[in-house]
């Protein structure tokens, strides 16, 4: 797929690293930069929000001002996922490039495939997952079903994708954590009762699987960083250099986030 521009912005708070994106998809769209993979992590965590799911009775203001837990609300849909102790990836392309498929589904099956190295990279055995059945659109939480071609380890949900296509120009993110925290994930949400929020813990627990889970051992982000890095090099034949942002692109960013990312109309008027 010829040369991309890597991006690694680590420590970025939630509201600038959705602010980033939109603003890459834009630089993208202008001809100003080339395609873009780029590798990135949270300060504080965060929870981010599906363009389209409802917070009200979903999201539990308690346990996120407990945790000290930004919310904010992403481009792609899809339901909430914790942004905590995880590497995330986002790829920009424009949706003519060579071999980009036209369907949602067939472009994350080519672009999965990064993933699915750097995985193997880890030593780790992935594969894609192909629901037979509805997912459960009554759950808030991300990564207790798996979609289309997203990454699984022995059944179990690895890594998260969304995606989202404006103007002509792709965006696919998605988590890849190194651990969880089932507490503090499960304190995001509202559930009628104790019973039935111990019930869906259970539940993900038997359903999602984290690098240092399926490792058995601790490891560091920047080991995933350049697992992963490589991965997507060998999986979407690319050629990686360095993207470096000027002040005013900053700026810019800078100031989609406050009006944007950080407002409540964006995350909560839904």
């Amino acid at each position: 797929m010829g040369t991309w521009k890597f991006l690694y912005t680590p420590d970025l708070t939630p509201a600038m690293n959705m602010a980033l994106d939109e603003k890459l998809m834009e630089w993208h769209r202008e001809k100003r930069i080339p395609p873009v993979l780029r590798f990135y992590t949270w300060s504080p965590a965060g929870l981010s929000i599906g363009y389209f799911q409802k917070t009200l009775n979903k999201v539990s203001e308690e346990g996120v001002n407990k945790h000290k837990v930004d919310i904010v609300r992403r481009l792609t849909g899809g339901r909430a996922v914790l942004h905590d102790n995880e590497l995330t990836y986002s790829i920009i392309v424009d949706e003519r490039h060579p071999g980009i498929p036209k369907t949602v589904k067939e472009a994350c099956l080519v672009l999965s495939k990064g993933l699915m190295k750097g995985y193997s990279i880890l030593g780790i055995k992935a594969e894609y997952a192909m629901p037979e059945k509805r997912m459960n659109e009554s759950s808030a939480v991300c990564f207790e079903e798996s979609s289309w071609y997203e990454l699984t380890v022995e059944g179990k949900k690895a890594a998260g994708s969304a995606q989202v296509r404006q103007k002509g120009i792709l965006l696919q993110h998605g988590s890849i954590p190194i651990r969880t925290d089932e507490e503090k994930l499960f304190d995001m949400f509202i559930y009628p009762n104790e019973k039935v929020k111990q019930r869906s813990k259970k539940s993900f627990h038997n359903k999602a699987v984290s690098i240092e889970e399926a490792l058995s051992e601790r490891v560091t982000v920047q080991h995933v960083h350049d697992a992963f890095l490589q991965g997507f090099r060998e999986g979407l034949d690319v050629t990686f250099e360095s993207l470096n942002l000027a002040k005013k692109d900053w700026e810019e960013v800078e100031y989609l986030a406050e009006t944007k990312y950080m407002s409540e109309e964006w995350n909560f008027k839904r």
